[in-house]
């Protein structure tokens, strides 16, 4: 399952937007969000481009952490 960080999230709003965003990402499905590490896990039918990946974070109002 990939992992992706995020920074900025705080509340339990923050996960379902981030939910809602990655989940907009064609083949992306069954998304977790960890609040207190910040770590959003999701399934895939093929990689995610990372440009994809920062586009839909920063549309969300939170920043990808590099890594």
């Amino acid at each position: 399952m990939p992992e992706i960080t995020v920074k900025g999230m705080s509340c339990a709003h923050c996960v379902a937007a981030m939910t809602k965003a990655m989940a907009s990402l064609p083949g992306v499905s069954n998304v977790t969000v960890d609040l207190a590490s910040g770590r959003v896990s999701y399934d895939s039918a093929a990689p995610v481009p990372p440009a994809d990946l920062a586009r839909v974070v920063k549309a969300a109002g939170f920043e990808l952490a590099a890594g």
